[in-house]
C-alpha cells in the first residue's frame, strides 16, 4: 500500500507542475487554446484507463446518453476555470479556491442525489465557505477574472464527481475518461478559433509540459490505484498546496499573507473532515479528482 500511495504523492506532484506550466504561459495564450492543446495531449493516457476486457470503441458507448454529454461539458467548465485561476491567480489562492469542491459536491449531493447530510458535513461546508469569504475579502480588495475562474473550475469538478456517482457503477472507465477529453478538445477547439495564435517555441514547451505532466498523473494516479485503496491515495491531493506555496514562493514571487493562509488552512480543513466523512459514512467513492484539469481519474475498485 505504501507504494501505491508514494505513487499517489508523485501524481500530485507531477499535476501541481503541470499547473505551474500554465501560469508560466502567463496569458500570452487564450484559456481555450491552452485547455484544447491539454485536452489533446491528455489523449495519451486513455491506453491507460483501458482494462482488458474493454474494447477501444467503448471510449464513447455510454449507457447515459445525457449524463455522458453532461460530463463533456462539465470537464470543459472545470479545465476552462483552472486554465484562468492559475493565470490570474497565485497558485496558492487558485488550489485554495478550487479546493471547496467538496462543499460544492455535498451541496449537489442534497440537490439531485437526495443523499442525507448531517450537522456535521454541514459544518465542514460553512467552514469552507467562511475560508473563501477569507481569502477573497469582497470589499477590501479587488476580485479578478482569477477568482470567478478558480471557482467555476472547482463548482465544473463537483458536478463531474455528481456525475461519476450516478454512472459510475453501469459505466467503463474508459468511456467516462474520454468523455472529460471529448468536451475541452470539441468546444474549446471552436472558442479558441477567432483568436487563434500560434505558439511559439516557448509557449510550445510550457503547453507540452501543461499536456504531458497532466497525462503522466492520471497515469501515476491510475497505477497507485491498483497498489492501495481509494481512500489512501485521495488526500494526499492537498499535498498540492505544499507545491503551490513553494512554486509561488521560490518561482513566481508570490507572497501569502495572514488573512489568505488562514482561508487556507480553513479551506483544506474543510475538504479533509468532508472527505473522511464521507468514508465513514460508505458514501460511494467518486473518482479523485487529482487536479483543476478536465480529466479525473476513476479510482473506485469497483469501477466496471
Amino acid at each position: 500500500m505504501l507504494y501505491g500511495i508514494f505513487l499517489a504523492f508523485a501524481s500530485y506532484a507531477a499535476f501541481a507542475v503541470s499547473d505551474a506550466c500554465v501560469k508560466f504561459i502567463d496569458g500570452t495564450l487564450s484559456p481555450y487554446e491552452i485547455a484544447f492543446y491539454g485536452a489533446v495531449l491528455g489523449v495519451l493516457a486513455i491506453p491507460f484507463t483501458k482494462k482488458p476486457e474493454d474494447a477501444w470503441s467503448d471510449m464513447f458507448r455510454t449507457t447515459n446518453i445525457r449524463l455522458w454529454l453532461l460530463r463533456t461539458v462539465t470537464a470543459t467548465m472545470g479545465v476552462i476555470g483552472s486554465v484562468v485561476a492559475f493565470t490570474h491567480l497565485s497558485m496558492a489562492e487558485a488550489f485554495a479556491l478550487i479546493f471547496l469542491l467538496p462543499a460544492f459536491v455535498t451541496i449537489l449531493s442534497v440537490l439531485f442525489l437526495k443523499e442525507q447530510v448531517g450537522w456535521r458535513r454541514w459544518s465542514a461546508v460553512a467552514i469552507g465557505f467562511l475560508g473563501v469569504m477569507i481569502v477573497l475579502r469582497p470589499g477590501f480588495r479587488e476580485l479578478s477574472i482569477g477568482h470567478l475562474g478558480a471557482l467555476g473550475g472547482g463548482f465544473g469538478g463537483a458536478m463531474s464527481i455528481v456525475i461519476f456517482r450516478v454512472m459510475g457503477k453501469s459505466e467503463k472507465r474508459i468511456s467516462l475518461y474520454t468523455a472529460g477529453l471529448i468536451g475541452p478538445i470539441i468546444i474549446c477547439g471552436l472558442l479558441m478559433i477567432p483568436g487563434y495564435q500560434t505558439p511559439g517555441a516557448q509557449q510550445w514547451l510550457y503547453l507540452a509540459g501543461y499536456g504531458l505532466l497532466a497525462a503522466l498523473a492520471n497515469i501515476l494516479l491510475m497505477l497507485a490505484a491498483q497498489y492501495a485503496p481509494a481512500s489512501a491515495i485521495a488526500s494526499p491531493q492537498y499535498s498540492q498546496m505544499l507545491w503551490a506555496i513553494l512554486f509561488g514562493y521560490f518561482i513566481f514571487n508570490d507572497r501569502i499573507d495572514m488573512p489568505m493562509l488562514i482561508g487556507i488552512v480553513l479551506i483544506t480543513i474543510s475538504g479533509l473532515f468532508t472527505f473522511i466523512r464521507e468514508r465513514q459514512r460508505g458514501v460511494e467513492g467518486p473518482p479523485a479528482v487529482a487536479s483543476a484539469e478536465a480529466t479525473p481519474v476513476l479510482l473506485d475498485e469497483t469501477q466496471n
